[in-house]
């Protein structure tokens, strides 16, 4: 039997957000992750069977395993899944939120300033397809919607 995939949930329109995601699909050739806008209404509707608030755009979400992540938690937790050394960062989880959580907030409050935004969600190439969040791509992560 397959893993079910883990759905990155991320601002769509967010310019670091996307780059990021960009960095993860280039990484993920083991297919782990599918991605989704926080803006978007499928993905609204599967975060809210999770209690995760409809106009949350404070960090990445990850859904793992019918469990919620959020900011470094979520970024280490998909590092370790990445294709290279990535996975080297994992063990940071290990340290306490307290102290990784500030440096993820930090980027997160100034990510507009610093990197821009767009005036509307990221749209996925044919080739990403795939790795983006659709009914067509839900059953790959176990996940059923009503």
């Amino acid at each position: 039997m397959t893993q079910a995939k883990s759905i990155i949930f991320f601002d769509g329109v967010c310019n670091l957000c996307n780059a990021s995601i960009d960095f993860v699909i280039q990484r993920d050739p083991k297919d782990h992750f599918l991605v989704g806008a926080l803006q978007d209404d499928f993905s609204k509707k599967i975060l809210s069977r999770f209690d995760v608030k409809e106009d949350y755009l404070d960090s990445l979400v990850l859904l793992e395993k019918g469990e919620i992540y959020y900011k470094s938690t979520a970024a280490l937790k998909i590092s370790r899944k990445l294709s290279g050394l990535w996975p080297a960062l994992y063990p940071l989880i290990f340290l306490p939120k307290a102290l990784r959580d500030p440096i993820y907030n930090w980027i997160g409050q100034n990510r507009y300033k610093w990197f821009g935004k767009k005036n509307t969600c990221r749209l996925p190439s044919a080739e990403e397809q795939a790795k983006f969040l659709s009914a067509q791509t839900l059953p790959a992560t176990g996940l059923r919607l009503p």
